[in-house]
């Protein structure tokens, strides 16, 4: 009789515990839950109105990059040439349409998930956020280098046939990809890709440049310097 009493004592005491374990259990849930819905809400709002603001700036950039006729120039220097090679379509109204969309949308993003006090995750996010500005910066110098290089090209290939050198296509082409490497240097630096490295390398190219065009000076100026010299020598003798 004693051990039946112990052992229904005990087995109260055990679901009297386990009954107010689940009850502390199910109160913590409901206080999460009523603590995390409205900020679940607010961060829902946030996004979705960065998203329609988002879609909403970027069809404005995508209707004005199309409206000024940018793909016609980028034809015209062969940009999408290029870009087919690489299995792409030349679009950049949409493409920059895109950027800006993506960015005003990071943007509220980090602000939505700042709502759950996600640090790293919003630390990372301002990271890229901070990092697409750049990006933008260096798809626009290959831009402009695109043009400027196509426009230098014609520009030497036409002062060289009318000079009557023979070579005047290969020193178009010259040109046209030095250009082009001083963009691709340009756009890397802008990115902060091996800073150090493309420096060193955009001085070697300076360094190099500056000493093949002065021996090609010097070397190809040495019978006009001398007839100079000669000339002078003969105006310095004292008439008879």
């Amino acid at each position: 009789m004693y051990e039946t009493g112990a052992l229904i004592y005990v087995m109260y005491d055990f679901f009297s515990s386990l009954s107010q374990g689940l009850r502390e259990s199910f109160y913590d849930i409901g206080a999460g839950a009523v603590q995390f819905l409205p900020k679940l809400l607010i961060a829902l709002v946030i996004f979705v109105i960065g998203w329609a603001i988002g879609s909403f700036l970027g069809s404005v950039v995508s209707q004005i990059i199309k409206s000024l006729k940018v793909d016609n120039l980028l034809r015209q220097v062969k940009v999408d040439d290029v870009l087919k090679r690489a299995g792409f379509n030349l679009d950049f109204g949409r493409f920059l349409g895109d950027i800006v969309e993506w960015f005003v949308v990071i943007v509220f993003l980090v602000a939505s998930l700042d709502v759950f006090g996600l640090t790293q995750v919003t630390a990372f996010l301002n990271e890229v956020v901070m990092y697409l500005p750049q990006v933008i910066v260096a798809i626009l110098i290959l831009l402009v280098a695109a043009v400027i290089a196509s426009a230098m090209q014609r520009i030497v290939v036409g002062a060289a046939l009318a000079a009557g050198v023979k070579s005047a296509n290969f020193l178009g082409s010259v040109t046209k990809w030095a250009i082009w490497i001083f963009a691709v240097l340009m756009a890397l630096f802008q990115l902060n890709i091996a800073g150090p490295l493309i420096q060193t390398l955009f001085q070697g190219i300076v360094v190099a440049l500056s000493l093949a065009f002065g021996l090609s000076f010097g070397l190809g100026g040495q019978q006009a310097a001398a007839s100079f010299i000669e000339k002078m020598r003969d105006e310095m003798k004292p008439q008879k």
